[in-house]
């Protein structure tokens, strides 16, 4: 037991309409000898009220391990605790939006959702197979890619949306030096931000100006650390060329639909060519974009078609390699960890996704976990079929 007690209202930086809880700590936990993972603590108040807190005891060494990347920037832009997210501010419109968000304040809600809905099952799914595992956090590996050098393997999970550069240059050095990747989501690496102190602690900060981005103080002297989104200008890098598939839209519910069954991820399912698997695709979705920055050989292996906003459209997963022998592979939707528990109402909700859909999810994303344990994939894997002419034409 520890003693609560009310605390002042949240102080809010008008320049940039951030929210600080300015509280002291109060509850220290030592986590010395604990093992390294994703953890929930839970605080249970004598009202019956609860709120979670995520956190990550993280590995500092993920030689010959799959390395879980947890999002709290993502986790952090959504959160609305004191009246203000990247997306909203007190009013509930998009222009009084905060243009950084702090960590030093709790998340809204459960104090879990998005580590609940988007991480928690895939968590759960590696740990079950056995597989060398090491944790760690997007916030972490910009500081210090460590983790990275040696592993076998990179897994981004269900909505990993917020990245700096260091972050993404680090996880690009990476897959160059033969380190599989899985983006297990859509909208991964979307947006361009910088993380700055807080409360006098390095990095507690998440900036992202978004379409403001003239405003951002970094705008026009360093156009690569403009906080907009990676695609746009003024330091255009479209996040296709790490991820091979591009954002494209919101929102959105469809069939998944598989396109080459043969594919090595799809091997146990029974999946057949045209088969579809209803409300996977979503609420947010990727597509191999002709144009756009891709590396290759690349192969779509699920062509899903789709209806965004009026417009007809496709999510893809794909799948490519480099010359270091990493493997790549992205399923195109975030709703993919969710699947892993379709029809079982642990979530709450399931979109309608039901245990034939959970039974796809779970074996491909055990099979490309598997064979991304083994090292560099394209030394174990058969290599991509480059179909994308095929798909798209040209």
């Amino acid at each position: 037991r520890t003693p609560g007690r009310a605390r002042a209202a949240p102080r809010v930086l008008a320049a940039t309409r951030t929210v600080f809880a300015d509280w002291p700590v109060t509850l220290p936990v030592d986590t010395t000898g604990w093992p390294e993972g994703a953890y929930l603590l839970r605080l249970e108040a004598d009202t019956g009220h609860q709120r979670y807190i995520p956190f990550v005891v993280r590995s500092t060494d993920g030689t010959g391990r799959t390395v879980l990347l947890h999002a709290p920037a993502t986790w952090q832009a959504y959160n609305r605790w004191g009246g203000a997210s990247l997306y909203t501010g007190a009013d509930g419109g998009y222009a009084g939006r905060s243009l950084a968000v702090s960590f030093d304040r709790p998340y809204d809600g459960s104090g879990a959702e998005k580590f609940l809905t988007y991480e928690r099952a895939l968590v759960v799914l590696a740990e079950r197979l056995g597989i060398p595992l090491a944790y760690s956090t997007g916030t972490d590996v910009h500081r210090d890619p460590g983790v990275l050098r040696g592993a076998h393997a990179l897994v981004c999970l269900g909505h990993d949306e917020y990245w700096t550069p260091e972050q993404r240059a680090h996880v690009t050095a990476a897959r160059d030096a033969g380190v599989n990747i899985a983006f297990l989501g859509a909208n991964t690496c979307f947006r361009r931000v910088r993380l700055e102190p807080g409360a006098g602690a390095m990095d507690r900060t998440v900036v992202c100006y978004k379409s403001d981005y003239r405003a951002d103080p970094s705008y026009p002297s360093t156009p690569a650390q403009v906080t907009t989104d990676y695609r746009l200008p003024p330091g255009a890098d479209p996040e296709s060329a790490l991820t091979g598939v591009l954002y494209e839209g919101y929102p959105v519910d469809a069939p998944y639909v598989v396109r080459a069954p043969g594919h090595w991820a799809y091997e146990g399912t029974g999946v057949r060519a045209g088969d579809g698997f209803a409300h996977l695709v979503g609420v947010e979705y990727d597509r191999v974009t002709p144009g756009a920055p891709t590396p290759g050989p690349l192969e779509i292996t699920a062509h899903s078609p789709l209806v965004c906003a009026g417009r007809s459209s496709h999510s893809d997963s794909a799948y490519y390699t480099t010359p270091a022998g990493a493997g790549v592979f992205a399923t195109g939707t975030m709703r993919w960890v969710e699947g892993l528990l379709a029809g079982t109402g642990e979530l709450g909700r399931d979109h309608g996704m039901d245990a034939r859909t959970r039974a796809l999810v779970t074996r491909t994303t055990e099979n490309v976990l598997r064979m991304f344990a083994r090292g560099p994939a394209a030394r174990h894997a058969p290599p991509p079929d480059a179909n994308v002419p095929a798909v798209y034409g040209g």
